[in-house]
């Protein structure tokens, strides 16, 4: 029998709020806005998806005929890294099937996309979603990061499903698995298999967003998970006032998570990866910037601070993805020896010789030892730079202390320069869910349901105005295809869900911008403490600094 804790328990009681469209469960009328195109290269991305290209915009309001629904069974799949709230989609999409028709089936295929393939799933049962409700994890069903992209894997899991009885598949994931959610629909469409195919968006790094999906679930946990760590060092920091900790945060590919848990900590230094490749910053003005903080606390006496990483800064310093971009050159084809090579090299010229740029030559050497051996010796299977594995922080401190020893022999500096490192990721992946993701995951689950009920394929789940309270949320879906773009993925176009990264002209950067030149010099902290779930509504449901900013300008 298992253990459960109290809060699991009293978790447990909690009743998730629902957009007012709801009232009558999830029998509502579907109210069209305009046709859409796609994020762009719309001409190449309307030729790839023909059955599903077009679609428009759709809002929920409540049914007034109440009509009735045919049963239906449907499967879902976890696709991908976790976030909270996760366990409360696949409830609402339980209970809004339920609330089509009590007969209605909802079938877990288990670990990811492969379970759809491989044929492993289970019966989703009152019994089995009751265990799960408001609780963090995947664990469910499990996740996994299997690509659907092979014909042969479609055929499949159409024959799985067919067998099954499965007429509609829900696929909550991020931007990569919803992509190969629209290639999923439309093929099923393209050949009358009766399968609606619909996403739910889900990434806590937040860069799956628009202007109809304004925040991907779980952005908010993890951002409060991080921001109440980075407080507590904050405290400790402030009780010590000996160190500098360098803390890294989820968001390789973008950097919300850094300016949101910047924002509610005001920590002396937030890093924001968009601006350092927008103003071609070097690894060397970066580090020159984090000095000039650290001196200026020094002359008032303060040997201690608060620096937020982004998880992915080393991709967007155009000479690190040089750097990176060569190597992957040099490595993909090469044998072993090269990195032992790379490792015994002692000169710029030999570098050369072993095919590396000048200037990437001398910007390796001018890297710790450590970070060194990550680049050439810490490969993927295509021989590729693994940049999520390269330790930031630690790259940072290594450059800082050398820097500050210069500037201190040439008398420039006064800081006694003593340091922590720290990476904040999975502790923010399964976190028990906010008040507002359990809201917000319940009702994208709930509307994903809608979606199936009124026959739709090919849409991503829609929940909006979400600085409102629930009941005045917009519930709808908005095409699949109209957030899609043309990338180039392992030397082929590919149609890929653009990401979104961090508008330098939006307010929450701006607000960053506007008080960072305070919090480096004061000390500025802020304390956000545990994530809240029982007292007063401005505690407990309050939405992140980026969706206030953003919506509310404030």
């Amino acid at each position: 029998m298992t253990v459960k804790s109290p809060l699991q328990i009293a978790r447990a009681a909690y009743s998730p709020k629902l957009p007012a469209c709801f009232a009558k469960g999830a029998k509502v009328q579907f109210e069209l806005g305009a046709a859409t195109t796609a994020a762009a290269d719309a001409a190449k991305i309307a030729g790839l998806f023909p059955k599903t290209y077009g679609a428009p915009i759709l809002s929920f309001k409540p049914d007034a005929a109440n009509s009735s629904f045919a049963p239906l069974s449907v499967g879902v799949i976890l696709s991908g890294g976790q976030a909270p709230g996760g366990h409360n989609v696949v409830a609402g999409l339980f209970d809004g099937l339920k609330s089509l028709n009590p007969a209605n089936k909802l079938f877990g295929f288990l670990g990811g996309p492969g379970g759809l393939v491989d044929n492993k799933y289970m019966e989703i049962t009152d019994a089995v979603i009751n265990e799960y409700r408001n609780t963090g994890g995947f664990d469910i069903i499990g996740s996994g990061r299997t690509k659907l992209e092979e014909k042969a894997q479609y055929d499949q899991g159409l024959a799985n499903m067919r067998a099954l009885g499965i007429g509609a598949l829900v696929v909550i994931g991020g931007d990569d698995s919803n992509t190969n959610a629209c290639v999923l629909a439309e093929y099923y469409k393209s050949i009358d298999a009766g399968i609606q195919v619909v996403g739910c968006p889900k990434t806590i790094d937040g860069d799956l967003k628009n202007e109809y999906i304004e925040a991907s679930f779980g952005f908010d946990t993890a951002c409060k998970v991080y921001a109440e760590l980075v407080g507590n060092i904050g405290r400790d920091a402030l009780s010590a006032k000996k160190y500098w900790h360098f803390m890294k945060v989820m968001g390789r590919s973008a950097s919300h998570i850094a300016l949101e848990v910047g924002l509610q900590t005001q920590a002396n230094i937030t890093l924001i990866s968009e601006e350092v490749a927008a103003k071609k910053m070097t690894l060397g003005q970066i580090v020159d910037d984090i000095c000039a903080v650290i001196n200026a606390r020094a002359e008032k006496g303060e040997h201690f601070g608060l620096i937020v990483i982004p998880e992915g800064l080393v991709e967007f310093v155009p000479e690190m993805k040089t750097l990176i971009s060569e190597l992957n050159d040099l490595m993909a084809h090469a044998d072993e020896s090269l990195p032992k090579s790379f490792a015994k090299a002692e000169s710029l010229g030999e570098l050369t010789i072993l095919g590396l740029t000048a200037a990437s030559a001398s910007l390796y050497f001018s890297l710790p030892a450590a970070i060194r051996e990550q680049l050439v010796a810490d490969r993927d299977p295509h021989g590729n730079v693994q940049v999520s594995r390269i330790e930031t922080e630690k790259l940072l401190i290594g450059m800082v202390e050398a820097r500050l020893a210069e500037q201190k022999k040439a008398g420039q500096s006064k800081a006694k320069f003593s340091h922590q490192n720290h990476f904040f990721g999975y502790e923010g992946r399964c976190a028990a869910p906010s008040n507002f993701d359990a809201d917000y995951c319940y009702s994208l689950g709930y509307t994903a349901a809608a979606l199936l009920g009124a026959g739709k394929t090919a849409y991503l789940s829609s929940v909006r105005k979400l600085t409102l309270p629930a009941n005045k949320w917009i519930a709808g879906g908005v095409p699949l295809t109209s957030m899609m773009n043309v990338e180039r993925r392992h030397g082929a176009d590919k149609p890929v869900i653009r990401k979104a990264l961090v508008e330098l002209d939006g307010a929450p950067f701006k607000r960053l911008v506007a008080q960072r030149g305070e919090w480096s010099l004061k000390t500025s902290f802020v304390f956000p403490g545990p994530i809240q779930y029982f007292g007063p509504t401005e505690v407990c449901d309050t939405t992140t600094h980026t969706l206030r900013l953003e919506q509310l300008g404030r």
